[in-house]
């Protein structure tokens, strides 16, 4: 097979949309001839401090990229961040503070290299030059696009039509993307299908300034663990890279067998031939969960390693297809002064669940307990936040037992009842 077209064999698999598929062709002709790598531009803003599995889609694009011989230029927009990219939003979005910004891209260099080969990525934060833009610069910025093709845009020509304001703020935020392009060079970029206005604005931009235009690979979205919407750390429905693996295992076993089939095109290192072979076989009588537990295990091996994959593995069928709990328990201790005639009150409940480091906050604690996703030993607990004293719900403990404490499906921690001069003795927080 030609060279040119074996490349572009693998660059087609899984992408949307090529602009333009020609153009691309004679840039990885001219790549070849003259054995200078392609400049793959990925951009991503540190709207939040994790990378999750949505993300990973145009990743491990760019890592077939770096396989094939180019490089990547990774840009992490710590100052197109403070701005905000308004795509697919009903309004404008929310400005992040410098210090949220700093902390988020803080993580991201340490994740993306989970995936990306380092030695063929060139790391760039976008406030290396555009924060040192002069007014003159700016101006000559804005003249090369034009408000009639700004407000082509779906989401600006709804708002538009419906009487919702929108910034001139957010009008700069594509001509910056677009100079991201200009000032690393970029002969292609990747983005969601939700960039693909940014996209087509930066190739003009690039013509604005007398470079040859980039080409653009468009991926698919990858939806949440709902199946609807997509993934999202601000939705819930998100799974996070650096999350436990038996956190990844159990989430990606909780997703439905249609969204799995999803998962495995968009995320297996499958062949496509191998996933409709496992298609194939499933639909012949398979029980689907074993697919799903080849996806879980692929995955959580990925972010992790294959010791820590396997006993994910054996947590999940412990605890949820047998119904166990998990040998390696955390444990929580709390002062037997806390423990009134073999009963506990909800306050202290709330404060175990924030001890054991099963919810972040004391709201989050009342949250849980009202929805009845709290468990003691096995039975739902079931209370909300006490308006007096008199108010306080109890439940009953074993005084001399095995006490559980578990929070929806993946959480469990064993309560340990000390002595309460031993307990602080030992340096014990009473709760």
């Amino acid at each position: 097979m030609d060279p040119v077209e074996q490349q572009l064999k693998i660059i087609r698999r899984g992408t949307v949309q090529i602009i333009l598929e020609s153009e691309l062709k004679e840039k990885i002709r001219g790549s070849l001839a003259t054995s200078r790598p392609l400049r793959i531009k990925y951009g991503a803003d540190p709207s939040a401090p994790d990378i999750h599995l949505g993300h990973t889609v145009p990743l491990r694009k760019l890592r077939e990229f770096q396989e094939l011989g180019h490089v990547v230029v990774f840009i992490i927009g710590d100052f197109t961040a403070l701005v905000g990219d308004p795509s697919g939003r009903p309004g404008a979005r929310r400005r992040l503070s410098r210090a949220e910004v700093e902390e988020n891209a803080r993580t991201y260099q340490e994740q993306v290299f989970k995936i990306l080969n380092r030695e063929k990525t060139e790391v760039v934060y976008n406030s290396s030059w555009l924060s040192s833009l002069q007014f003159p610069d700016i101006i000559e910025l804005t003249s090369k696009y034009t408000v009639a093709r700004m407000l082509e845009r779906d989401d600006f020509s709804q708002r538009y039509q419906s009487g919702r304001p929108i910034s001139i703020l957010e009008f700069l935020y594509p001509l910056m993307q677009g100079y991201d392009s200009v000032i690393v060079k970029a002969d292609v970029e990747l983005g969601g299908t939700d960039q693909t206005f940014n996209l087509l604005v930066a190739r003009e931009i690039q013509k604005g300034y007398g470079q040859t235009p980039q080409a653009i690979l468009t991926l698919p979205l990858l939806e949440g663990t709902d199946g609807v919407r997509k993934m999202s750390k601000s939705l819930g429905n998100y799974i996070g890279i650096n999350e436990p693996p038996r956190d990844i295992f159990g989430k990606i076993m909780s997703i439905s067998d249609d969204l799995m089939w999803r998962y495995f095109d968009l995320l297996s290192g499958l062949s496509p031939d191998e996933i409709e072979e496992a298609k194939r076989v499933c639909g012949s009588g398979t029980n689907p969960i074993i697919w799903k537990k080849k996806l879980a295990f692929e995955i959580a091996e990925r972010f992790s390693s294959t010791r820590e994959a396997e006993a994910a593995a054996n947590h999940f069928e412990q605890v949820h297809q047998k119904g166990g709990i998990p040998s390696d328990l955390a444990e929580v201790e709390l002062a037997d002064s806390r423990v009134v005639n073999g009963k506990i009150s909800s306050r202290t409940l709330a404060a175990l669940l924030r001890k054991a480091g099963m919810v972040k906050s004391g709201s989050e604690a009342w949250r849980k307990l009202s929805e009845g996703a709290v468990r003691l030993n096995g039975i739902k607990v079931h209370c909300r936040r006490p308006s007096s004293p008199g108010s306080e719900s109890w439940f009953d403990l074993k005084i001399e037992g095995n006490n559980i404490l578990s929070l929806g499906k993946r959480k469990f921690a064993r309560i340990i009842i000390r002595e309460e001069n031993r307990f602080e003795r030992d340096g014990g927080r009473s709760v």
